[in-house]
């Protein structure tokens, strides 16, 4: 009889051991470092669990592991009719994530339904709610002021969310295909309407340099004969001094004398004035000295007389 009974109580002792060791497998987890976990016992939050291990209460408790990872929230494409009554296919990305604090992670999970999903919707409305209002020009030239617009909207309205909203970017704004294809057209005109005027401006550019070399080279041949005139003006006063100081009182003899000089050059036929003072300056020049002109007469005189 005692001996039946140590059987069934080792029987039920290795029983719980068995379910013990399963529990404790069962109840395993292990968190991420990309996530955190909410721990409830009995559908009641009971803790909060950080990456690393941890072991739960089967049956009695479930985790909850919540991706604190930086996500893109596609907002589908649709069609907003702009402030001058276009049609514009409107499409967008938001990119959010949660914080990883205890509060923000509960927040996440008890204060909003799936909060992709309603962040999809929110970003929806609040691009209608603001390109609604523009032109689709503007539209297209300020998307960074629908961005940063779009932004604040979604940061006030998921602020019990426990999520951050880091960034917002608008896709593309495309416009019916008869409005693009006339947008293509003006900015094509554009494009040539610049070209043109570029071109314009390096032709008038490249006249514009001509012109300076053409200033610049008549400037060069203008110096150039100033020079030339200063130089002979100096070679001139040279001479003059040159005269005063050898031929002091005869400059109209050292004219004659140059006149002479440049016709004797010219092999041209010259006729010498009488004139003792010009033909003592030739014969000066030649190493003849100079003879007194009554003085030759009278000797000839004399000569002939004897």
């Amino acid at each position: 009889m005692g001996g039946t009974v140590l059987t069934v109580i080792g029987v039920i002792v290795g029983i719980i051991l068995i379910l013990a060791i399963v529990a404790l497998i069962l109840g395993i987890r292990i968190v991420r470092p990309t996530h955190r976990g909410l721990v409830e016992r009995l559908g009641k939050y009971h803790r909060y669990a950080v990456p690393g291990f941890h072991v739960i209460i089967p049956i009695l408790e479930r985790m909850y592991q919540v991706d604190i990872r930086e996500v893109l929230v596609e907002a589908q494409p649709q069609t907003i009719i702009t402030n001058d009554n276009l049609n514009a296919k409107v499409d967008a990305q938001v990119y959010l994530k949660v914080k990883s604090d205890e509060e923000n992670v509960k927040a996440s999970q008890y204060n909003v339904t799936n909060y992709q999903n309603q962040i999809v919707n929110l970003a929806r409305t609040t691009l209608r709610n603001i390109i609604g209002t523009m032109t689709l020009k503007s539209a297209n030239s300020e998307r960074g002021k629908i961005n940063e617009e779009l932004r604040k909207t979604l940061l006030v309205e998921t602020a019990s969310w426990g999520i951050e909203i880091l960034r917002t970017e608008l896709k593309e704004i495309d416009p019916p295909s008869d409005v693009q294809e006339t947008m293509n057209k003006v900015v094509k005109a554009e494009n040539e309407k610049i070209a043109a005027v570029d071109f314009a401006t390096a032709v008038e550019t490249q006249a514009d340099g001509a012109k300076r070399g053409e200033i610049k080279k008549a400037e060069g041949i203008r110096q150039a004969r100033i020079l030339e005139a200063q130089g002979e003006a100096e070679a001139i006063q040279l001479v003059n001094e040159a005269a005063e100081k050898y031929f002091i009182g005869n400059a109209q003899v050292l004219r004659k004398l140059e006149a002479v000089e440049k016709a004797l050059w010219q092999n041209s036929k010259i006729v010498v004035p009488a004139n003792t003072e010009l033909i003592n300056v030739i014969g000066e020049m030649a190493g003849v000295l100079p003879v007194d002109g009554q003085k030759a007469q009278r000797r000839t005189g004399t000569q002939s007389a004897t």
